[in-house]
């Protein structure tokens, strides 16, 4: 007897329910492939999307930032607070510093500077309630 050749089975049609299921697999991850490409592009358009590349070059008023001075030399300037005041914190965020201070008569204030605008823009009383 001889034996059965490799090739010859390879070669042998698929029982239909096994071929069933084959194209079964075969379309869900056909279709799986397109889901995972269609979500890859939604996450590079939002990519590109949030880049500086669609953005305008001018910048929003009030929202100038103060250039970074040469190497070796730095900024300088005054803050204006009332006669008395102490400081109490700072907090800086971009071009703009909040300082608490702490008035002759005992208050406290929180004063807000622009360094871009080089001007006090708000005053806020702190007080209790």
């Amino acid at each position: 007897m001889a034996s059965p050749n490799l090739h010859d089975e390879d070669e042998k049609p698929l029982d239909p329910a096994v071929e069933k299921v084959r194209r079964k697999l075969v379309r869900f991850v056909a279709i799986n492939l397109g889901l995972l490409f269609i979500a890859l592009m939604a996450v590079l358009g939002a990519v590109v999307y949030k880049s500086d590349i669609f953005r305008s070059e001018t910048p929003v008023a009030g929202n100038t930032l103060v250039p970074s001075p040469a190497e070796g030399a730095f900024l300088s300037g005054e803050i204006a607070l009332p006669a008395g005041a102490k400081i109490v914190s700072q907090s800086l965020s971009g071009n703009r510093i909040s300082i608490e201070a702490e008035l002759a008569d005992g208050s406290r204030a929180i004063f807000l500077y622009d360094f871009a605008a080089r001007r006090m823009i708000g005053r806020f009383a702190v007080t209790q309630q």
